[in-house]
C-alpha cells in the first residue's frame, strides 16, 4: 500500500523545538514536492513548508520563515520538518502531503497524491 506515515510531534513549551517525520511507504519519494500543512482548532488547514525531493528547493509560509526548516533524506525515503522557537500559535495537527513531478511550492489540496495521517503538536505557554 502506498502511503505517507508520520511520526514525531507531542507537547513542548514555548520556545522549544520538535521534529516531524514523513516516511513514504510503498513508493519512492524521488521526484515529489512534499508539503507540510497544519490545521489549528477552528481554523482552515494551511501550508507551512514544502521541499522538492528532486532538487531540494524549498518554500515557506511567512509565519514560519526563520523558525522552521524542511529537509529530505532520500536514502531513508523520508522528509522532515524541524520546528524551532515554537509558540502557542503553532499548536495544530500537522500533515504531510506529496505531489509528484513539481518543484517546491504550495498547491491546492486536491493536487496532492498522498497524505499522512496527521500528528498533534501542542505548544504550552
Amino acid at each position: 500500500e502506498e502511503r505517507l506515515v508520520q511520526s514525531g510531534g507531542g507537547v513542548v513549551q514555548t520556545g522549544g523545538s520538535l521534529r516531524l517525520s514523513c516516511l513514504a511507504s510503498g513508493f519512492i519519494l524521488d521526484d515529489y514536492c512534499v508539503t507540510w500543512f497544519r490545521q489549528a482548532p477552528g481554523k482552515e488547514r494551511e501550508g507551512v513548508a514544502s521541499i522538492s525531493t528532486r532538487d531540494a528547493s524549498t518554500w515557506f509560509a511567512d509565519s514560519v520563515k526563520g523558525r522552521f526548516a524542511v529537509s529530505s533524506d532520500n536514502a531513508k525515503n523520508t522528509v522532515y520538518l524541524q520546528m524551532n522557537k515554537l509558540s502557542p500559535e503553532d499548536t495544530a495537527i500537522y500533515y504531510c502531503a506529496a505531489v509528484s513531478g513539481v518543484s517546491a511550492d504550495l498547491f491546492v489540496e486536491s493536487d496532492y497524491d498522498y497524505w499522512g495521517q496527521g500528528t498533534q503538536v501542542t505548544v504550552s505557554s
